[in-house]
């Protein structure tokens, strides 16, 4: 592959992410739904259905490999700064059990019905040689997936990050990213073992002597580094080149332990100290390129892998089953939880439709999925389509529920809570 094509593959892709994020957020949608959207557009639904001959010549399966270690380098970078940023708020702590309530029953009723659907999905939609059971649980977890970064832009959008539902939301996404990812490296550890349970066992046991080496070797050595070197929070060169090279090991020992690189990054972030100023620093540094640059890359590969059949016959049919059984499951788990925790029922809605926003960490999901082979281009496309149908209602769903209601702040719809019938 030349420098030249690849050079025209960024241009095309970056310009038409942009074009298409503009154009979503002019109609109330976060940019990321039209980045998302300009990857199914690149594909060959659209622009392979409009200009086969120029989508032969520009995304040929041949020359797509440059395009794919980028956008893998981007996922990394993006996954470590989704790990650095998590942690347990003081807002957090305070509501502990209505978090817990929203995000368990968020992920148990879709997980549910992604197990009941899958035996209709499972003979003509699963790959050849794909058993069962790991078939249905990826279902299940691809349905039980909120995407915290989509859903705080939302709030942030409207002004409603301090409202009583809308901190409880953000609270419950973290537990159910908990949930989720550990179903999900469950699944690809069972598919990539090759050599059955004890396979698993190995690789089992390959992962918990990494989050040894994380938490007790590489996290008090990093934070002895960064103490010294970079005591206000702002990395000099020699600790961004260590902090680099520890994230790029800890993504290397993943594919190495047959899981996707995403969870060694994930894991990384997550192991560093939880420092405001070297997470601020690190964002400001890496956000713009992986963001920007490289996502888009990661978004045009997803759009590449779909396929037209999925919009036609019994496949549509299976496409419309898979976005109502998502969006009910999320909204009806979501909104039971906020309830049994005593919210009232227009903030319980809320709180519901706010969690059925799948975004970014969906299409990532997937795209594991689809790598390791559980699941083929068919329902590949459904699943992209249906994280982005979730992600694009969340905020007319907002406004449906809340209308014209003045949202309180949270300290005083926290005491409005019991009251509220």
């Amino acid at each position: 592959m030349s420098v030249t094509t690849l050079l025209l593959q960024l241009i095309v892709i970056l310009t038409t992410a942009r074009i298409c994020g503009w154009v979503l957020r002019y109609v109330g949608q976060p940019s990321v739904v039209g980045e998302m959207a300009a990857g199914l557009m690149l594909g060959p639904a659209v622009m392979g259905a409009l200009f086969p001959t120029l989508h032969a010549q520009l995304f040929s399966k041949e020359l797509l490999q440059g395009l794919s270690s980028l956008s893998t380098v981007g996922l990394v970078l993006f996954m470590f700064v989704v790990g650095l940023e998590l942690r347990a708020s003081q807002n957090m702590r305070s509501q502990l059990k209505a978090a817990g309530a929203v995000g368990v029953l968020s992920v148990i009723v879709p997980l549910a019905l992604g197990l009941a659907i899958s035996p209709t999905l499972y003979p003509t939609l699963a790959p050849a040689g794909v058993a069962f059971w790991p078939f249905a649980l990826f279902m299940a977890a691809a349905l039980s997936i909120t995407a915290f970064p989509v859903m705080a832009r939302i709030l942030k959008d409207r002004g409603m990050t301090r409202t009583s539902f809308g901190q409880l939301s953000l609270s419950a996404a973290a537990v159910v990213d908990v949930f989720a990812w550990i179903l999900l490296a469950f699944v690809v550890a069972l598919v990539g073992a090759g050599e059955g349970y004890a396979g698993l066992i190995k690789i089992t046991g390959g992962v918990v002597v990494m989050l040894a080496l994380l938490f007790f070797g590489l996290k008090p050595a990093f934070a002895w580094l960064l103490r010294v070197k970079a005591p206000d929070g702002e990395p000099s060169t020699t600790v961004m080149a260590s902090l680099m090279i520890g994230l790029l090991a800890t993504a290397l020992l993943t594919e190495w332990l047959h899981l996707h690189a995403v969870f060694g990054a994930f894991l990384f972030g997550a192991c560093l100290p939880r420092d405001d100023r070297l997470l601020r620093s690190l964002s400001e540094r890496i956000e713009p390129i992986s963001i920007v640059v490289l996502m888009p890359l990661f978004f045009a590969l997803a759009g590449l892998g779909t396929t037209a059949n999925a919009f036609t016959g019994a496949s549509l049919g299976a496409m419309l089953l898979i976005v109502a059984v998502a969006t009910i499951g999320k909204i009806a788990g979501g909104a039971a939880g906020a309830r049994i925790a005593g919210y009232g029922w227009r903030d319980s809605l809320a709180t519901g439709s706010l969690m059925n926003a799948r975004g970014l960490m969906e299409l990532i999901v997937i795209k594991i999925g689809f790598d390791v082979g559980l699941i083929g281009p068919e329902l590949f496309t459904m699943l992209l389509v249906m994280a982005l149908a979730t992600t694009a209602m969340t905020g007319p769903l907002i406004n449906l529920v809340m209308g014209r209601h003045k949202t309180p702040p949270v300290a005083e719809a926290e005491a409005q809570v019991h009251a509220e019938p």
